[in-house]
């Protein structure tokens, strides 16, 4: 098999008011390519903190992070951006899009941090393909504020995935959205697992989980399940079960 993640009994300390606190004990985990893997655990569980790690944000007290077959542990700073550019892709709750730039703008951002050369032809080219595959091509010269909040969203995974990353991690991707809307979001992600993206997502909500394949339940810092999504819904069939979307709402 094919490992994106693998971790080895990872831990994660942090200090409060001058004690330690745990925020992840010794977790092990595998994720392999082309997987859906929703994280869950209610605050405090250290979904966050993983979460965290994983995105080389922050990096463990103790084990060892093995990212697409590499040890990234121990980097620096500097080590750790270049990994964050070069092979993960974010999708946040609160979309994190720089507001007085424009949907095109917002996605081309990441490749001034490429190591590839890319001509300003190029890069635009890339950014519309790429706000075309999640459906906001149509919004490309809008600033955020001019953009509903599942339409921000959409934007926030085509930058999420301009530089191909060989990981994509969505930390609660739907928490400000509308039913509908949320559904509509996770079956972005359905598809664009089906072309092979590797998805790690986490949430608190089973409504949302269980659009994944696969669901790791944490507490306490600890994992506690890790099973395969039965009955697993589909994005594509529970939004015809929905109420059709309100015409001056989607104007909005």
């Amino acid at each position: 098999m094919d490992a994106i993640i693998r971790l080895e009994k990872l831990d994660k300390t942090y200090k409060s008011a001058g004690e330690p606190v745990m925020a992840v004990r010794s977790v092990s985990l595998t994720v392999e390519r082309g997987e859906f893997v929703a994280i869950m655990g209610t605050s405090g569980s250290g979904k966050s903190t993983l979460m965290n790690i994983l995105g080389c944000l922050d990096r463990p007290t103790g084990g060892r992070y093995f990212l697409d077959g590499m040890d990234v542990s121990n980097l620096t700073r500097d080590e750790f951006s270049d990994i964050r550019n070069r092979k993960l892709g974010f999708v946040f709750q609160s979309f994190n899009l720089l507001s007085r730039t424009s949907a095109l703008e917002n996605v081309e951002l990441p490749m001034l941090y490429s190591r590839l050369p890319m001509t300003a032809r190029q890069k635009h080219e890339k950014a519309m393909k790429t706000l075309e595959m999640v459906g906001i091509a149509q919004r490309a010269d809008h600033t955020p504020n001019q953009l509903s909040g599942g339409q921000q969203q959409r934007v926030a995974i085509a930058r999420a995935l301009i530089n191909d990353p060989v990981l994509f991690l969505a930390d609660e991707p739907t928490g400000n959205l509308d039913t509908r809307t949320s559904v509509e979001i996770l079956g972005i992600f359905q598809r664009l697992n089906e072309q092979g993206i590797t998805i790690l997502m986490v949430t608190h909500e089973n409504d949302v989980a269980r659009f994944a394949k696969r669901v790791v339940v944490m507490r306490d810092g600890r994992i506690v399940s890790d099973r395969l999504v039965e009955n697993r819904s589909n994005a594509e069939e529970e939004l015809r079960s929905l109420p059709a979307e309100d015409p001056l709402a989607a104007a909005q």
